[in-house]
C-alpha cells in the first residue's frame, strides 16, 4: 500500500471536501481518463482505475473516516479493515454516477435522439436600424435575410425527381446502431448514428441536382415588417415560422430582428420618458418667459416662472415615448441651463452695473443663505 497515492490527491481535493465535492471532483476526472476518450492510452486506464478506488472510499462515510485514520490499511480486506471489498463494487460506489455522466455511452443511460425525429428549425437573426423619430411614431422596414428552405424540386427528401431513396440495409432505417465496448467496467453498449446513411435512415442512390441531396436549399428573402411605436434601441421583433425550415416535419424556426435606433442629437431616453437640458437667457430666468421647446412631436411650450434657477426640471406629462401595446406615453423631462451673456457692448455693461447696485440680500438669498453658514 506504501506506493499508493493519496485518495484525496488523485481527485484534486483537501480533507475538508464535502461530498458534492467530491462527486464533482470525481465527475470531472473520471470523464478525463475515461478508456472512451483515451483509445489504447494505457496510463489513462490505470488512472481511471485509481481514480474510482479513491472516490468509492471517499465516498462511503465510513471507509473515509477509516481510511482518514488509518490509510489504506483501513479499507483494505486483507488487513482487517473489511474496507474496499474488490473490484468496483464497493458500498459506497454509485454506478449511477458513471452512467449519469456519460449518459448514452451506455446501455440504459441516457437516451440518443434519433437523426430521424422531427426538429425545429434553427431561428434566424437579422438586424435594421431606424431614426430616434420613427421609434417614437412607428414605422416600416424591407428587411432581407437568407434561409434555408425545403427543396420544392424534391419536396425536401433529397432524391432526384422521379426516383425514391432505399432504406438503410446496416439500420433498417432506424438511423443508429447499436455498438459494444469494452471498458474497465465491462462490456458496455451505446446507441450512435448510422455511419452507413449518417442517422438519415436512408440511402439516396440518385440525389437531387438542385439541393445536391440535402433535401434543403438556401433561399433570400424580403419581408416588410411592421416596427411598433415605442420600440427601444436593442429590442427584438420575432417573426414566427420565418426561419430555417425543419427537419422530418419540424416546424420552422423564427425570424428574429433586432433593432437599432440612432442616437438623436438632443433627446436622451431612459426608460419611457425623454430628457434634454435646455438654456435660456438670465432674463427669461429672472423675468419669467413663455419659451417654445422641441417635443418628439414637433414644437411645444414651456412656461418659466419668474425667477427659475440653472438647473430646474420641469416635467411636459404624455410628451415622452409611446408604450408598447399601449395608449399612454412616458413624461418629457426639460432642465433649464442659465446661459451667462458674453461678449457684452458698453451699454449692456452700464445696464447690468445699474441693475447690481439696486440689487439686494432679498434678490439673491441663496447667496445670503451661504455666508450665514460661513460665518458660523
Amino acid at each position: 500500500m506504501a506506493d499508493k497515492r493519496d485518495c484525496y490527491e488523485i481527485l484534486g481535493i483537501n480533507k475538508s471536501a464535502t461530498a458534492d465535492e467530491i462527486k464533482k471532483a470525481f465527475r470531472k476526472k473520471a470523464k478525463e481518463y475515461h478508456p472512451d476518450a483515451n483509445p489504447g492510452n494505457k496510463e489513462a486506464e490505470e488512472k481511471f482505475k485509481e481514480v474510482n478506488e479513491a472516490y468509492s472510499i471517499l465516498s462511503d462515510s465510513e471507509k473515509k473516516a477509516r481510511y482518514d485514520q488509518y490509510g489504506y490499511a483501513g479499507v483494505d480486506p486483507s488487513a482487517g479493515g473489511g474496507g474496499f471489498g474488490g473490484g468496483f463494487s464497493g458500498a459506497g460506489f454509485d454506478m449511477g454516477d458513471i452512467f449519469d455522466m456519460f449518459g448514452g455511452m451506455f446501455g440504459g443511460g441516457g437516451s440518443y435522439r434519433s437523426a430521424n425525429s422531427p426538429m425545429r428549425g434553427d431561428d434566424v437573426g437579422v438586424r435594421v436600424t431606424i431614426d430616434f423619430s420613427e421609434s417614437i411614431t412607428g414605422c416600416k422596414r424591407d428587411v432581407s435575410f437568407t434561409r434555408i428552405e425545403q427543396c420544392a424540386e424534391c419536396g425536401g427528401s433529397g432524391a432526384e425527381k422521379g426516383t425514391t431513396a432505399s432504406t438503410c440495409k446496416k439500420c433498417g432505417g432506424r438511423g443508429t446502431i447499436n455498438v459494444q465496448r469494452r471498458t474497465m467496467l465491462g462490456v458496455m453498449q451505446s446507441t450512435v448514428e448510422c455511419d452507413e446513411c449518417g442517422g438519415r435512415g436512408k440511402i439516396i442512390n440518385t440525389p437531387c441536382r438542385e439541393c445536391r441531396g440535402n433535401g434543403t436549399v438556401r433561399k433570400n428573402k424580403t419581408l416588410e415588417v411592421n416596427i411598433p411605436a415605442g420600440i427601444d434601441n436593442g429590442q427584438r421583433i420575432a417573426l414566427g415560422g420565418q426561419g430555417n425550415c425543419g427537419a422530418n416535419g419540424g416546424p420552422s424556426g423564427d425570424l428574429l430582428i433586432q433593432v437599432i435606433i440612432k442616437k438623436h442629437e438632443l433627446f436622451k431616453r431612459e426608460g419611457y420618458n425623454i430628457y434634454y437640458d435646455l438654456p435660456i437667457t438670465f432674463a427669461d430666468a429672472a423675468l419669467g418667459a413663455k419659451i417654445t421647446i422641441p417635443t418628439p412631436d414637433g414644437v411645444g411650450e414651456l412656461t418659466i416662472p419668474e425667477g427659475t434657477q440653472s438647473g430646474t426640471t420641469f416635467s411636459v406629462r404624455g410628451k415622452g415615448v409611446p408604450r408598447l401595446n399601449s395608449k399612454s406615453r412616458g413624461d418629457l423631462y426639460v432642465t433649464v441651463i442659465v446661459e451667462t451673456p458674453k461678449n457684452l457692448s458698453k451699454k449692456q455693461k452700464d445696464i447690468l452695473e445699474e441693475f447690481r447696485k439696486n440689487t439686494s440680500d432679498k434678490n439673491h438669498a441663496k447667496g445670503k443663505s451661504f455666508f450665514e453658514k460661513f460665518k458660523k
